[in-house]
């Protein structure tokens, strides 16, 4: 797949054991510290990391594919503080007009209601 608010994979080979992904490295790292750090983004910043994931999973689910791993630890930021998803380990593409009851994702991000 390839956009810009989406990590792509560039080449994947294999050992007699292993698999291995190349893909492109992002110098600003994960979302999740830069929010640790400052506790909040300003509004200005936040429409535009809003707007960006907006975009990705667009088109992801433009490709029938739902993205069911959104957390700030799989978004990551380029050099020029844009962001691109990445994990996509729990991504699930889907027939035209199939759906999916499964439960995945990381606890800590489940919403209430699913909970209950």
């Amino acid at each position: 797949m390839s956009h810009p608010f989406l990590v792509s994979l560039c080449f994947a080979f294999m050992s007699r054991d292993k698999l291995y992904f190349v893909m492109p490295f992002y110098r600003g790292g994960e979302l999740f510290q830069h929010l640790k750090i400052n506790n909040f983004f300003p509004e200005k910043q936040s429409k535009l990391y809003a707007a960006q994931i907006f975009l990705g999973l667009s088109h992801l689910h433009s490709k029938n594919i739902i993205y069911r791993d959104l957390k700030p630890e799989n978004i990551l930021l380029d050099i020029d503080g844009n962001l691109a998803m990445t994990d996509f380990g729990m991504a699930k593409q889907l027939k035209e007009s199939q759906t999916t009851n499964s439960l995945v994702g990381t606890p800590e991000y489940i919403a209430p209601e699913i909970l209950n």
